[in-house]
């Protein structure tokens, strides 16, 4: 079982600062200059929008452990953190802007499905990206800061059509807000403590106020925003590594395997190591 490969942000020496737009063959190229198997599981440190065009075949994403298929004309957000793996790419073709986090003030949060708009978003959407493009080939025609802000703007409208035509919820607030706060602090800290009152008193929160911003944000309380991160990158170890489950446990701040066994079966119904089976397709 292939590991994960962490990829940081590397663009062309063209690129903006934050941002860049390659095609599926340029993906290939910088793959294996890197010696990055795209089939593989990756994570990368960036944000992927992937398109496929309209007269491509399409294409296969696998992304924390969910089959997507992009279809022609469709669109699919992949953001920092998550697991990914392309399926055949040689088949499909289309387009990828990659930027790293903070190249645009407020993300709206990217739809979980791939989108294929249709009608009026789907000209919409066309002509955001038509317009990104165009700006973003255009290097000398401005300074580099202004240059880097046009983007920034077109880049936000794509994204904010984007989100419109995928039916998700509206932006998730400034990025300072409590859960942006608390997201933030829980990628961080995860592996350290499972308590969202540990979050609450290093923010200055109470943990009513997180669980009322996540409840908000993701629909769901705080504990079980903390509790679904956990779980991920459990599976995520358990799938792409080989470490043992009481070396993961560890890993995760568990106190003992029989802790994290007890956590693991309460959120998935299975105990990890039938998990890990099961999903390798040999359980």
């Amino acid at each position: 079982m292939a590991e994960i490969t962490d990829v940081g942000y590397r663009p062309g020496l063209n690129a903006p600062i934050g941002m860049d737009v390659i095609d599926f063959t340029e993906l290939r190229s910088r793959a294996e200059r890197r010696g990055i198997a795209l089939a593989g599981p990756q994570r990368p440190d960036f944000h992927h929008l992937i398109h496929v065009d309209p007269d491509a075949e399409p294409l296969a994403h696998t992304v924390d452990f969910t089959e997507h298929v992009v279809p022609p004309g469709g669109w699919l957000w992949v953001r920092p953190g998550q697991v990914h793996q392309y399926g055949a790419l040689t088949r499909s073709h289309g387009t990828i802007v990659i930027w790293r986090p903070g190249f645009i003030t407020v993300d709206p949060p990217p739809p979980e499905t791939p989108v294929l708009p249709g009608g009026s978003a789907r000209d919409a959407i066309d002509l955001a990206l038509r317009h990104l493009l165009a700006d973003y080939a255009d290097l000398g025609s401005m300074s580099l800061e202004a240059h880097n802000r046009s983007l920034r703007m077109l880049l936000a409208v794509l994204l904010l059509r984007l989100a419109h035509a995928g039916a998700a919820p509206p932006p998730s607030g400034p990025a300072d807000s409590p859960f942006e706060r608390f997201q933030h602090a829980v990628e961080r800290d995860f592996t350290r403590t499972h308590r969202v009152a540990d979050y609450a008193a290093e923010l200055g929160y109470s943990a009513r106020t997180l669980t009322r911003a996540t409840l908000s944000a993701t629909g769901r309380s705080a504990k079980s925003y903390l509790d679904a991160r956990i779980v991920l990158e459990a599976k995520r170890l358990l799938v792409h590594t080989d470490r043992a489950s009481a070396d993961i446990a560890r890993h995760l701040g568990f106190t003992t395997p029989g802790d994290f066994s007890k956590f693991f079966r309460k959120h998935d119904g299975r105990t990890p190591l039938t998990f890990r089976a099961q999903a390798r397709g040999v359980g």
